[in-house]
């Protein structure tokens, strides 16, 4: 009777154990804390409010994530001490500097230019240079020197598990994005992808991309629906027995499938920049701009994920905290604004 007392209290302690270590392995991956939602703080304008009155604008509107394309000493110097959490830019004209530096060259500039005006508790992310590989191909060869350079002065500092360091890519970056499974990387990318991947990997940090389904929608609208770009469709596309119901899921899953194609199936995604214009061209508006915003917003905050991987929330910066007058080309780039310069809203969208 002893023995057999003891080998039922044995398979109970067994079954306990295993309930703890699936309990567990569930904690790992489903996030009862909300992917946070940030704001790009675009500086290409003419009329912007003074970063103090910007810093309390923020913070009226619960807004904790910003992400600033270049380190801007006044804008710098202002979000210190708030608790703000930043992505910094490094611009890509600084990347050969960097790359051909050394070490103590790269520990210097981050000192000089960043950590003098801010503490490092407020930097999350460095982001290093930004679309280099479609937009500004003349940087490439630097872009993954650099980002070893600022590492390494960062691990020097302390700093490398804290301050995460990625690089932003448009979504030309991509050869195939249609269907999200058939996703893949430009093979004439790929020297200098497949090197950035590996980094990412190891040092468990993010892919940056800038998600735009307004720029799928007005080159391709015979192919895109408004109502897809908006995640205001009804109609379901299947893809490997996924459900996909609006392009900014599917333009995420494409990277992740390009990722899976070269070896990394595990690489988080950060979303750098996604927004809708209310003014300035065909597709644009106030209306669509709240419907796009608020539904991203909600997404991520509630940590919905993607079809591909469901319940992983994906920060998110949106853009822009105001329209930039400064900004050349199409028209539409000027007005990605959420608030107007008088710190009203554009639209009536919550952070909170």
């Amino acid at each position: 009777m002893a023995i057999q007392k003891m080998r039922i209290n044995q398979i109970f302690l067994l079954n306990l154990a295993s309930v703890f270590t699936i309990l567990s392995l569930l904690s790992l991956s489903i996030s009862t804390v909300a992917a946070p939602v940030g704001v790009c703080y675009g500086l290409e304008a003419s009329n912007l409010p003074p970063t103090s009155a910007v810093v309390h604008l923020l913070q009226a509107n619960g807004i904790s994530w910003i992400r600033i394309f270049n380190p801007d000493p006044e804008a710098l110097a202002s979000f210190s001490g708030t608790g703000i959490q930043l992505m910094i830019g490094v611009p890509n004209e600084i990347l050969p500097t960097l790359a051909n530096g050394t070490v103590s060259a790269s520990l210097i500039w981050l000192e000089s230019n960043i950590f003098s005006l801010i503490p490092p508790s407020q930097v999350r992310y460095l982001a290093v240079g930004n679309e280099v590989l479609v937009n500004n191909p003349s940087y490439t060869q630097f872009l993954v020197p650099a980002i070893l350079n600022l590492y390494r002065a960062l691990h020097e500092l302390g700093l490398a598990d804290a301050i995460k360091i990625s690089s932003p890519h448009a979504a030309a970056v991509l050869s195939e994005s249609y269907p999200p499974s058939a996703g893949a990387f430009d093979l004439s990318l790929t020297p200098v992808m497949v090197p950035l991947l590996k980094f990412l990997s190891e040092t468990q940090s993010p892919l940056m991309v800038n998600v735009y389904p307004f720029f799928s929608y007005v080159n391709n609208h015979q192919y895109v629906t408004l109502d897809y770009a908006l995640f205001r469709s009804s109609a379901v596309e299947i893809d490997r027995d996924l459900e996909y119901r609006n392009m900014f899921d599917a333009t995420i899953d494409a990277f992740v499938y390009a990722m899976e194609r070269e070896g990394y199936p595990r690489i988080p995604v950060v979303v750098t920049e996604t927004g809708w214009p209310t003014d300035g061209g065909y597709g644009a508006g106030a209306g669509n701009a709240l419907d796009y915003n608020r539904n991203v917003v909600m997404r991520t905050k509630g940590n919905i994920g993607t079809p591909k991987r469901p319940g992983v929330g994906v920060e998110v910066f949106l853009f822009d905290l105001f329209d930039e007058n400064g900004k050349t080309g199409v028209e539409f780039e000027k007005h990605f604004g959420i608030f107007g310069v008088n710190g009203i809203k554009a639209y009536d969208i919550s952070f909170i």
